[in-house]
């Protein structure tokens, strides 16, 4: 049975969830708060459908460690974006990533969820501890970023 890995991890931000959930929403704006950015400095990046919302597009192609892939905004309300995101290189794998934003206080609490399938590269890839050690770490250092970018706006 191929079963599924679950990563979620959360943050609170002293910042409006209108604000979180623009950077969220806009694919344009996770080169201020990607844990990712900053593996390839010659990272391509392409980016298609609408500026923002449900059916914006992103697809990256970089070296080794950046990968290929592409995201699509799947759905996108005022508290939830979904992001359906599919790897190409290194591995080939497909995800749902989901950001939720519950108000709290005067600020959000945001949680990053990644739900996936487990494939022969995942479980390959996950031989040392999991998925959750794998990626949990890039999404902490992503809503660190989310948290300081949000916050400064």
């Amino acid at each position: 049975m191929a079963g599924t890995y679950e990563v979620v991890r959360t943050r609170t931000v002293d910042a409006p969830s209108a604000v979180i959930h623009g950077l969220i929403a806009d694919l344009h704006e996770w080169v201020r708060w990607s844990p990712w950015e900053d593996l390839d400095p010659d990272l391509r990046r392409t980016y298609s459908g609408p500026d923002r919302g449900e059916g914006a597009v992103y697809e990256w192609s970089g070296n080794r460690k950046a990968g290929q892939g592409r995201m699509e905004i799947t759905g996108d309300d005022p508290l939830e974006v979904v992001v359906a995101v599919t790897f190409l290189k290194p591995f080939k794998s497909s995800s749902t990533a989901t950001f939720r934003l519950t108000p709290a206080g005067p600020g959000t609490e945001v949680t990053w969820t990644m739900v996936g399938p487990m494939t022969l590269a995942t479980r390959v890839l996950s031989v040392v501890g999991g998925m959750d050690k794998m990626i949990g770490p890039d999404f902490d250092k992503g809503l660190d970023r989310l948290k300081v970018t949000a916050e400064g706006a």
